[in-house]
């Protein structure tokens, strides 16, 4: 559906199921903190089944939108994106993001969520995207910097990772360009 040099952006699709397992299995320490239910949700092949039946649903009923990241050559799933927390009311939406351990660094998720952001605005109709971050989650504050966020605010007990206190987040935000 979507593309930049070297790899793809999709929904979410019922054959990514044997894939998203894998990608959580091999990045379990990296990701169960900011996605324990997905990280939950995907522990074996037949939760994985179910998940993403559930979520291209959900895609289908503009509830949940989540996108695979994959590299062209090899097909292998390297990242995962959402959107997610939509109020249609508002036309806003929230990103959530990871990428695989090999895949760090490289800047793909700079360039998936540049590609997502133009979607959602164009595509769905959005007018505000979010990101909210966990301030010392450097590489996730750099996506949405590079991104062309602008902080907002940081949010008070936000979000508590299993077994930790509540943390305080950052709220960035992306506003469409109204053009008069």
């Amino acid at each position: 559906m979507l593309s930049f040099k070297g790899y793809n952006i999709n929904p979410i699709q019922l054959k990514d199921a044997w894939s998203l397992c894998d990608f959580v299995a091999a990045n379990e320490d990296h990701i169960k903190r900011y996605f324990p239910k997905t990280l939950e949700q995907n522990l074996t092949p037949d939760l994985s089944k179910f998940f993403v039946e559930k979520k291209v649903k959900q895609f289908a009923l503009k509830e949940v939108f989540l996108f695979t990241i994959k590299e062209d050559e090899s097909g292998e799933l390297v990242g995962l994106v959402y959107i997610k927390e939509l109020d249609w009311d508002k036309k806003q939406g929230e990103f959530a993001y990871c990428i695989g351990y090999p895949f760090e660094g490289k800047r793909i998720m700079t360039k998936a969520i540049n590609t997502l952001s133009e979607y959602a605005f164009i595509h769905l109709g959005l007018e505000t995207l979010q990101i909210i971050v966990y301030k010392d989650n450097i590489a996730s504050v750099t996506v949405a910097e590079n991104c062309n966020f602008t902080w907002i605010k940081t949010l008070k007990n936000e979000y508590a990772p299993l077994g930790e206190n509540f943390l305080q987040m950052e709220l960035y935000e992306l506003y469409k360009e109204i053009e008069t």
